[in-house]
């Protein structure tokens, strides 16, 4: 389980300034986009990012997927639990990730590339879709030598748990690689996410390099669609590619592979290594008018499900813990947490937990629906400030 200051996960991926507007039909043809797609930016998106500042009113937000994940994990875990990696350049969009991190109690040891701008993800928003379209520029700089400095593979080796976002295979397959292969070697649980389709579909060869490393593979129905075709598996059932993907080769036998899909506003699959009976475990209910954005809400999942998985948490409360952070995330603009609402976990909540009963500071929780299964959450377990107005109202409203 991890305890403050160990730094048990670490996260590789490409750091990313998410520059998000509103959108409509008309300026995703203007750029050739779908509607809830991912892709790399060519020479004909350049124009999108300052089109979506200049007349989307858009939102600059701290993003690049594993680093969403970071954050995500780090809101539910002990201080000092995660740290990020990645590629940025010399410049303030980069200063900007950093505070963000900061701000989220993240620990980010960023590369920084002197020729390149710090990556930027243009988010067109459309309803409840976006589309999101990115230029790696900094991020496509990371090199294995900072993986392999003793600064940082000091971090990789005391680190329990590895979570790469698969856009890194577009990067530095070498860096991914030299994860897996520690984690197998050293019996630690190395988590891929798939990503986007485009990595099924046009980075198949590193990605089945990395395939027999899998401890944990995430993915939404689109990812394992796009995987399932790569593959010429002959089915569009989630299940059976789930299935399949949980049973590829595995290097590490110490353990089983899960493969997790999530399926939107369908249930999450969950397929485990040489178990027939596939899992399914219904999504957190949000109202329409709560939905802001569903921008990172894959992100969330993974940063709640990775860390139910560092702490020893069960499948079952792993998968909950993941679709509880991704309800939260969908009511704000982009993959944010709110830091006003305490950041507890509660397993099968009431529909309201705004009206929970608090409890006293040394043990401020909120009330489970289970409590006979699942503990109450110290107060001293989480990054808190106890001065502060909120916790204070709470403390007063409780005595």
């Amino acid at each position: 389980m991890a305890t403050s200051g160990e730094y048990a996960l670490l996260c590789l991926e490409n750091p990313l300034l998410d520059i998000s507007g509103q959108g409509d039909a008309a300026m995703l043809e203007k750029y050739g986009l779908k509607p809830n797609d991912a892709i790399l930016a060519e020479d004909k998106h350049m124009d999108i990012y300052e089109d979506l500042l200049s007349n989307r009113d858009a939102k600059l937000v701290a993003g690049g997927a594993a680093q969403n994940t970071a954050r995500g994990a780090q809101y539910m875990l002990p201080p000092s639990s995660v740290v990020f990696i990645g590629c940025v350049g010399a410049d303030k969009y980069a200063d900007t990730l950093r505070e963000a991190c900061d701000k989220a109690g993240l620990r980010a040891e960023y590369r920084v590339d002197e020729t390149q701008p710090t990556g930027r993800c243009g988010v067109v928003i459309t309803g409840h879709d976006r589309s999101m379209c990115t230029h790696l520029a900094a991020a496509n700089e990371y090199k294995i030598e900072h993986l392999k400095s003793p600064e940082i593979w000091k971090l990789v080796e005391q680190a329990k748990v590895y979570f790469v976002g698969g856009y890194h295979l577009t990067v530095c397959v070498p860096a991914v690689l030299a994860l897996a292969e520690e984690a197998a070697a050293k019996d630690k649980i190395f988590i891929l996410s798939l990503s986007a389709p485009f990595i099924c579909q046009f980075f198949k060869d590193p990605l089945d390099q990395t395939a027999p490393y899998w401890d944990y593979v995430v993915g939404n129905e689109t990812e394992a669609l796009a995987f399932a075709e790569a593959h010429g598996l002959e089915t569009k059932d989630v299940v059976e590619i789930a299935k399949h993907m949980a049973n590829l080769p595995k290097e590490n036998m110490k353990r089983k592979r899960v493969a997790i899909v999530t399926q939107g506003t369908e249930p999450t699959i969950l397929a485990v290594q040489g178990e027939e009976n596939v899992r399914s475990f219904p999504v957190r209910t949000v109202a329409k008018e709560e939905i802001c954005d569903t921008v990172g809400a894959g992100d969330a999942f993974a940063g709640g499900f990775v860390a139910g998985i560092v702490e020893g948490k069960s499948l079952e409360e792993s998968v909950d813990m993941g679709q509880w952070l991704a309800s939260l995330s969908i009511k704000e603009l982009g993959p944010q947490y709110v830091t006003s609402l305490l950041p507890i976990f509660p397993l099968n909540p009431p529909p309201a937990l705004s009206n929970q009963p608090a409890r006293k500071r040394e043990n401020l929780t909120r009330t489970l629906s289970k409590p006979s299964k699942h503990p109450t959450i110290p107060l001293s377990k989480l990054n808190i400030n106890l001065s502060s107005p909120l916790v204070q109202s709470i403390q007063q409203s409780d005595s």
